[in-house]
């Protein structure tokens, strides 16, 4: 789309600042293709290297991305929060839509907070001060015991375990604490759209690896450390958008390949924990630097930011120190209130039902959608990934029958085209109709080129 906001500025710094300032007004949008270098050069009287390096800062910063032949674009999702918007203020979809885009767990299915809270509220009146804070040693040690069942190497010498308010904010302090600006990261691809944003944002460059129904695949990782990854972030299990699992033997095979690499970072992202249908198959203590993520927020809730990080003691201490530099600690209340959760046996059981109907939901979809020809890929989760001939096509004839998806674009680096539908909220008796749009937008795009709009 042409580009209506003037850019100005007689400085690399300048010229960056006034592109933020027009991404945060909203006048320069997501997905907007700002002007050649050589032209933007022109038209300010400055030298193309000024604004090329000021188009390098953007990229750094995660704001501006480079499409090839399509030249620099704004991001699908940048990380400054536009003035006249709340990024936590989802907008009202209009009447008759259904929506099977957001990835949101359903309400009904997570445990009431309420009898836990006020459990606490007798066990943990008094306050606690600077002193007292940090990780709560009763919540490290049942951290320390759920993991160990599952086969997480907590208990090897060497081995430290902490809390961080949750998955993406753990992964943040791990890459900050290995590495600076222009390294590289080895994500899935498709994979989890706010880390792929969040690597961009800390101006890191993201290298590609291909996923499978069985997670990263081996010759994607083999070639992604070929490259000089410096890091490698797996989702062990309910990965989104696609819905893999680590299974034992690829796990055995990549845990050999990054035990040729020891100095490479790999963390592992248990995002759906308890969630979870299939035993775990980590990677921990695969390399030398190493972290297993596990929240808290999918089982039990997602305003419950807490996830317990176990890895090798540098790379906690390294974590812990940034920590005390700037949050300080997650709070102790929400470090007890899992403490209370994690002990209450009828807790364990509603997680149990909600991953029983989670699953039953999913299946059910899959299955419908087999049944019309259309393939897609959910082992695991809440999420289903549809590969289609063309991403903008699907989209528009699932929104004329009345359904939003999410648009793979946000998942996806190399992969093909692809939407994705969550399950969570989807009723069983709206599986039918939603599975025949599908397959309707599917079969009416099949023959189109890939990115060819109608």
């Amino acid at each position: 789309m042409p580009v209506r906001y003037q850019i100005v500025g007689g400085g690399a710094g300048e010229i960056s600042a006034s592109v933020e300032a027009g991404v945060r007004a909203g006048k320069l949008s997501p997905g907007t293709v700002l002007p050649p270098v050589r032209r933007l050069a022109e038209e300010l009287g400055v030298a193309p290297a000024t604004v090329a390096k000021a188009y390098q800062t953007l990229r750094h910063r995660g704001l501006v991305e480079t499409a090839g032949r399509n030249g620099t674009r704004v991001r699908a999702r940048p990380p400054v929060v536009p003035v006249r918007l709340a990024p936590w203020r989802v907008p009202e979809l209009p009447p008759g839509l259904r929506d099977v885009s957001t990835g949101e767990p359903d309400r009904t299915l997570l445990p009431r907070l309420g009898p836990r809270l006020r459990r606490l509220a007798t066990v943990a009146a008094e306050p606690v001060g600077y002193s007292g804070s940090g990780p709560w040693s009763e919540l490290v040690a049942l951290g320390r015991e759920r993991l160990a069942a599952d086969g997480v190497p907590v208990d090897r010498p060497g081995t430290a375990v902490t809390i961080t308010s949750g998955a993406l904010d753990a992964t943040e302090r791990l890459l900050a604490a290995h590495l600076r600006p222009g390294d590289r990261v080895a994500v899935e691809d498709p994979g989890w759209a706010n880390l792929i944003d969040l690597i961009a944002a800390l101006g890191l460059e993201r290298v590609a690896m291909p996923v499978d129904d069985e997670g990263p695949t081996v010759d994607g990782l083999r070639q992604a450390l070929d490259a000089g990854a410096a890091a490698v972030v797996v989702t062990t299990r309910a990965q989104n958008p696609t819905g893999a699992a680590l299974s034992p033997t690829r796990a055995s095979a990549l845990r050999a390949l990054l035990a040729e690499s020891p100095h490479v970072l790999c963390i592992e992202d248990d995002h759906a924990a308890e969630l979870a249908e299939v035993p775990l198959a980590p990677l921990a203590g695969a390399s030398g630097s190493w972290a297993f993520v596990r929240s808290v927020s999918k089982p039990y809730g997602p305003d419950l930011r807490l996830a317990v990080v176990a890895g090798d003691e540098a790379t906690m201490a390294r974590v812990e120190g940034r920590m005390r530099l700037g949050a300080g600690w997650v709070s102790t209340v929400l470090q007890r209130l899992v403490v209370e959760i994690w002990r209450d046996p009828s807790v364990g059981e509603v997680v149990e039902r909600a991953c029983r109907e989670y699953a039953r939901r999913r299946e059910a979809l899959l299955a419908a959608l087999a049944a019309r020809g259309v393939k897609a890929h959910g082992r695991t989760g809440i999420n289903i990934w549809v590969p289609v001939p063309d991403e903008s096509g699907t989209l528009a004839a699932l929104r004329d029958q009345g359904w939003v998806a999410a648009p793979g674009s946000l998942f996806r680096l190399n992969s093909p085209p692809a939407i994705r539908l969550t399950v969570s909220l989807l009723p069983l008796s709206d599986v039918d109709a939603l599975a025949d749009a599908v397959a309707a937008a599917v079969v009416a795009r099949r023959g189109t080129p890939a990115g060819f709009t109608r």
